[in-house]
């Protein structure tokens, strides 16, 4: 039995995702990759076990060698938390009450809730409306709420995509920070400069996996050429650092 992080063995949506197959052992900071409408939110909802249907009567997706189809619905929020690339808010919960929903799971008194407030620098909005922020601050409340989870395996779509220069580069160092705490961060992206920094690369196109492996082994001039139908330009750094 597979002790990966996470896996998945031949999981298919029609016309969204062809069978894919991969395992990710823990300690991986990943990137999902590909054109709009290649399959990456798809992919991210699958392996969190959102789809239903999917990966329940074959027991196709596991998390840590366990079919996610015999996983408890409570237990499954201890051990994966999934991120959508946006929320709309329709009440006007306050930042707090909503990373604090990350604790739900964990039956406490919100544990872990001010760390994450600190972390994605939302303490001086702790008490402002949710449905009153900013994009890019909603996003980092939905992140937030992730980390008060204390899963082991994240599953972020498009977490990058609001954020300014300094908030981004904030969040691939928690990335980085859970990896080396042996957890799982998975998370789709567009920028292939950025791709280039992280641990794994998972390349998507037509809801078929191209490839997966290396940054340096996917992103070859060639295939990026092929699939993304542009010339590489890539460079080694992003020549950005957080001071």
């Amino acid at each position: 039995m597979s002790r990966a992080a996470l896996s998945l063995r031949e999981v298919t949506v029609p016309g969204r995702l062809h069978p894919v197959s991969m395992e990710l052992p823990p300690g991986l900071v990943v990137g999902l990759v590909g054109p709009n409408g290649s399959g990456k939110s798809t992919l991210l909802a699958v392996s969190a076990g959102l789809l239903p249907g999917v990966g329940r009567e074959q027991n196709d997706v596991r998390w840590n060698g366990q079919a996610v189809a015999t996983i408890p619905a409570l237990d499954r929020g201890r051990r994966a938390s999934w991120t959508p690339a946006e929320a709309r808010f329709e009440f006007g919960f306050t930042v707090r009450s909503v990373v604090a929903q990350g604790r739900y799971a964990h039956g406490d008194d919100g544990a872990g809730v001010e760390e994450a407030l600190a972390r994605l620098d939302l303490v001086a909005l702790a008490e402002r409306p949710v449905n009153r922020l900013s994009g890019g601050e909603r996003q980092r409340v939905l992140l937030a709420r992730a980390l008060a989870t204390a899963a082991p395996l994240q599953l972020w779509d498009e977490p990058l995509a609001p954020l300014d220069p300094r908030h981004g580069l904030e969040v691939l160092s928690l990335a980085r920070s859970l990896s080396r705490a042996g957890g799982t961060v998975v998370f789709s992206l567009h920028d292939l400069r950025l791709a280039q920094e992280l641990d794994f690369v998972v390349l998507l196109e037509g809801g078929r996996l191209r490839a997966a492996g290396a940054p340096a082994e996917v992103l070859t001039p060639k295939r990026v050429r092929a699939v993304f139908g542009v010339e590489s330009c890539l460079r080694p750094s992003l020549c950005l650092s957080l001071p």
